[in-house]
């Protein structure tokens, strides 16, 4: 076992030469603790349970050992990496496409949002990775022609605690039953849960385990606080911190998709370049949303727990739990997004004084008293009325683009219930044409 201490590069794991200087390119200084543990045990071969605290460099763990072990034997369709969410998977795709820029590496995604038909193309190109959502490979497998994965040398589940927390369990079990018994596997989970030690005695052949985390740990470069506070005071209490750590990009985490639109349209209307990310929108605008982010042109990412867990945006310098997590474990996963790979990051809880039994759970779990963040009431106090302003515009907002969706909504239900003359003729023969 490597010392953890010790500064070690890419090459001394083993990492071939061609490989070590992509991630030179990609800026990877040295590897992190992950990657010391898992890359040298994958290439001798063994199968690999890794246990990482949320941004601890997991994809390079198994994406460094699957492509050197590419360009020793070349092949297509050569391995397979399942992940819960769409984001995850395109950032896998990235991370792959850039490590692999100079051997010319293919990879297609495969996830749900997408037309079926240009996904099929993809797949007929038969490309050397595939990274997919466990749902949209099923509806492939079963009904893309000519479409198999008997040939699959490497399966990957990141984020397996997830994939099965999603209910993705019989996905899982119908991609197991269509793939070679005789394949390496590597399991990236943030928890050990019971579903993924099943998961595990399932699809592993004398795995090697990596566990690089306590249980449920934050990282220790990450400042983290609390604001209690009056439920009717959340905005403003928001714009004051906003205001007063401007220069900063932040991820505002809040329970319902209709929030985050709210809360995106309220912040636009005091100036703030802000946007929302969360499940009803479509695939098309969360990946234009994060690209947005990504590219910082805009500073403020409101989300939905759909960026809390894998999304690797280094340049995140503060989270705020705008809406405290349900699920303490969320908690974990949603501080992850700020302090990666070594970098400083801060984390604020809104506490209101309906979720006080809540933030007490998130405490006990993380086994740490969080200081609590400090204001000045006066100047929050300040702001009410202008943010009282941007909440009655934003209602104004809210309300004509509801309006808007149901006129467009009655539109469409007007044109499929048209029963004019020409429109019954055109259906009577279409059902002709059918018959014939």
């Amino acid at each position: 076992m490597i010392d953890d201490e010790a500064d070690v590069s890419f090459k001394e794991l083993g990492v071939v030469d061609v490989l070590a200087e992509a991630c030179e390119r990609l800026k990877w200084t040295k590897p992190t603790k992950i990657q010391k543990e898992a890359i040298p045990l994958a290439l001798e071969g063994k199968d690999v349970i890794g246990l990482a605290e949320t941004g601890s460099g997991k994809t390079g763990a198994f994406a460094l050992p699957i492509l050197q072990a590419l360009l020793d034997k070349p092949q297509r369709l050569f391995a397979l990496i399942l992940t819960p969410t769409r984001e995850l998977a395109y950032q896998i795709s990235e991370q792959f496409t850039a490590l692999g820029s100079t051997i010319g590496i293919k990879c297609a995604v495969i996830v749900g949002g997408i037309d079926m038909f240009d996904q099929a193309l993809m797949l007929a190109k038969k490309p050397h990775i595939i990274i997919a959502t466990p749902g949209r490979l099923v509806d492939h497998l079963e009904n893309t022609k000519g479409f198999s994965l008997r040939a699959l040398k490497f399966l990957v589940m990141d984020e397996a605690d997830r994939i099965l927390n999603m209910d993705f369990e019989q996905e899982v079990d119908k991609i197991l039953k269509v793939i070679p018994r005789e394949r390496r596997t590597f399991l990236f989970s943030a928890t050990m849960t019971k579903k993924v030690q099943k998961l595990q005695r399932a699809c592993l052949s004398n795995p090697a385990k990596v566990e690089v985390n306590t249980k449920y740990k934050t990282v220790d470069n990450l400042v983290q606080s609390y604001l209690f506070i009056p439920v009717k005071f959340k905005d403003v209490y928001l714009v004051y911190i906003l205001n007063e750590l401007s220069g900063n990009t932040f991820i505002i985490f809040s329970s319902t998709c209709n929030n985050t639109q709210r809360l995106a349209l309220m912040l636009r209307n005091l100036g703030f370049k802000a946007i929302p990310l969360n499940g009803q929108m479509t695939q098309e605008k969360r990946l234009g949303a994060l690209n947005k982010f990504k590219s910082k042109s805009s500073s403020i990412l409101i989300a939905t727990d759909v960026a809390s867990r894998g999304l690797d945006i280094p340049h995140v310098d503060v989270v705020i739990n705008f809406d405290i997590p349900t699920h303490s474990k969320d908690y974990i996963h949603r501080v992850g997004r700020t302090a990666r790979a070594g970098r400083a990051g801060k984390a604020i809880t809104f506490v209101t004084q309906y979720e006080v039994e809540l933030y007490k759970r998130i405490e006990e779990l993380i086994k740490k008293q969080l200081p609590l963040y400090k204001t000045e009431e006066e100047e929050v106090m300040q702001l009410v009325e202008r943010v009282s302003e941007a909440q009655r515009y934003t209602k104004i907002e809210m309300k004509d683009a509801e309006a808007k969706k149901l006129a467009a909504r009655k539109k469409k239900r007007g044109q499929d219930d048209d029963d004019t003359e020409e429109a019954t003729g055109v259906r009577e023969k279409f059902k002709k044409k059918r018959k014939a």
